[in-house]
């Protein structure tokens, strides 16, 4: 059945004004909107080697414009399209559409081939070394189109594919399905192997250096797996992951979750930092060089985080945002709302280098692992304007991977930590000067700790600076994966040593709760009203404070469990 896409003829211009920069306190100036125009994108954008930009329409056409939004041509297809063009090395597009065709465009938007194939195309098109594209399609197939159009091969998949295949350094293909699987192709269309997930694939998968495969599903996980397919690790998130992952360059795997969290887990599988965008994710992240991650949420807020997952700034525009940013080598940040509009952010740092630090991997939108000749060359061209933006801010830190030292990641490290004191978070402008304020008590930490508990995982987590001051226990030792307390017995001469769990936000540790409730002498009891928990320790109660209802809401289970067949 054919879509119809009914668009009101009477959208007034987006104001300017009406698109608001918040800036972090301590992070560098929010950036200002360079320029806004109603183009009709409806696709992700393609930018090609001079910054010219190219996307697919709500009114049906295939268009380039230039750096400026200024359109250079334009071209009919049959109907709309929300896959990503690709422009060729050659300069020339490679564009697909709901009516089932994929379109070759030289330069000059004059029509080279278009092919038909077995159905409506959403996925991204993958450009391979030698000039032949895959296409994913909602028939169920896979296709390679050679250089002139013609069909090398297919394959049936069986079920609908959104996903956009991958292309891997030995040619190998990857890309998800409706069936549930992740799928590995041969360069000649033949099946290496199949992995199944808990759900549906609309994720796009991601690569590292090490040809390692990234991708979320819709059962609410990020999967990484090796190049033959094995599991390496899982990471829960809250809701279904149909966002498609970055691999930066310096080894995070970063992706956005409907839970309206941003997450970068290191490439060994462990949490580097969470980050709440607040609203639900669907957009691939981009990696700047000057170590930001940038992605889009679909309130229409543009989200810049830092190396250790702090906000550094934020773009309101008040519409919805469900396409990557795309980012020029010159340093032009764009990103499309809903209803077509078109933003530009001037001077800022274009992509790091890295292994997949974009939605396709570069902005022309291949879709492949490059070869090493490639990489030198993009790194060549972004060059000028990586130093322009590191002469312009040089307290933002340096790029990584473009000849820069890379700014230190500030993940925790072993260290002897002394009892919990109140600080000021070092980003934050100078207070002056205060009388000195009481020594907090073990209520007044439990109150902290409850206010600041959170949903990690799952799991209902305390910071763990707030809930030692609450036991009145020393850190002895803090890891990225666990803390040791030194936790005073009853009737003891000497403090026992006990081992939790971390888990970090950020630079802050938290500890799950349950894990408190295995501690020896402790107890935990939750309370209806008010809603919190007591803590019962060396003959004292502490209440904290935590919504347990609204962090860990209690889901229904079925009142029959469904027969299984042995």
């Amino acid at each position: 059945m054919r879509k119809t896409l009914i668009l009101s003829l009477a959208l007034a211009p987006l104001a300017l004004h009406s698109v608001q920069a918040q800036t972090a306190p301590g992070a560098p100036a929010s950036p200002q909107i360079s320029w806004f125009k109603d183009l009709k994108v409806m696709s992700s954008v393609a930018i090609g080697e001079g910054g010219d930009l190219v996307f697919v329409g709500s009114d049906s056409r295939i268009h380039r414009t230039d750096a400026r939004g200024v359109e250079k041509w334009n071209y009919a297809a049959g109907d709309i399209g929300r896959a990503s063009p690709v422009v060729t090395p050659q300069g020339g597009v490679i564009a697909a559409s709901y009516d089932d065709h994929v379109y070759a465009l030289d330069g000059s938007g004059k029509l080279l081939w278009r092919t038909k194939l077995d159905g409506d195309i959403f996925a991204s098109p993958a450009l391979r070394p030698d000039g032949s594209v895959v296409v994913a399609t909602a028939g169920g197939s896979v296709y390679a189109l050679g250089p002139q159009g013609q069909v090398l091969w297919t394959f049936k998949v069986g079920a609908p594919v959104f996903s956009s295949p991958a292309v891997a350094g030995d040619g190998t293909i990857y890309f998800g399905a409706q069936n549930n699987q992740l799928h590995a192709l041969t360069p000649q269309g033949q099946l290496k192997w199949a992995f199944r997930a808990g759900s549906l694939v609309f994720s796009s998968p991601a690569l590292d250096r090490q040809g390692n495969i990234y991708f979320g599903s819709s059962d609410r996980r990020i999967y990484s797996l090796s190049p033959d397919g094995k599991q390496r690790w899982v990471r829960s998130t809250g809701l279904f992951v149909n966002a498609s992952p970055i691999v930066t360059g310096d080894n995070l795997v970063v992706v956005g979750s409907y839970d309206g969290n941003v997450y970068a887990v290191n490439t060994s599988g462990e949490d580097e930092w969470v980050y709440a965008a607040g609203a639900p994710v669907a957009a691939a992240a981009v990696q700047l060089a000057d170590g930001s991650v940038v992605v889009p949420d679909l309130s229409g807020t543009v989200h810049a985080i830092g190396p250790a997952g702090q906000p550094r700034w934020k773009i309101a525009s008040g519409k919805k945002i469900d396409t990557s940013v795309a980012v020029s080598d010159q340093g032009v940040l764009y990103f499309a709302t809903e209803g077509g509009g078109l933003s530009a952010v001037a001077r800022q740092a274009p992509l790091a280098d890295g292994p997949w630090t974009s939605f396709r991997g570069v902005p022309a939108g291949w879709g492949r692992a490059l070869t090493v000749a490639e990489a030198a060359t993009r790194t060549a061209a972004k060059r000028a304007a990586v130093a322009a933006v590191l002469a312009q801010a040089p307290a933002a830190g340096n790029a990584p991977g473009n000849g820069a030292a890379r700014p230190t990641a500030p993940r925790p490290t072993p260290a002897q930590v002394t009892p919990p004191q109140a600080t000021t978070p070092p980003s934050r402008p100078a207070a002056p000067a205060a009388p000195a304020a009481p020594t907090r008590t073990p209520e007044g930490y439990a109150q902290a700790a409850g206010q600041a508990a959170r949903n990690i995982g799952g799991l209902v987590h305390l910071p763990l600076t707030e809930v030692a001051g609450a036991l009145g226990t020393p850190v002895r030792l803090l890891t990225p994966r666990a803390v040791t307390l030194a936790l005073p017995a009853q009737g003891a001469a000497t403090a026992a040593v006990q081992t939790l769990p971390v888990r970090f936000v950020g630079r802050v540790a938290f500890v799950p709760l349950a894990a408190l409730a295995d501690l020896p002498g402790v107890s935990v009891a939750a309370r209806r009203a008010p809603a919190g928990v007591n803590l019962t320790f060396a003959g004292r109660t502490l209440t904290f404070p935590v919504n347990l209802p609204a962090l860990a809401p209690l889901v229904a289970a079925p009142e029959y469990q469904p027969l299984v067949r042995r």
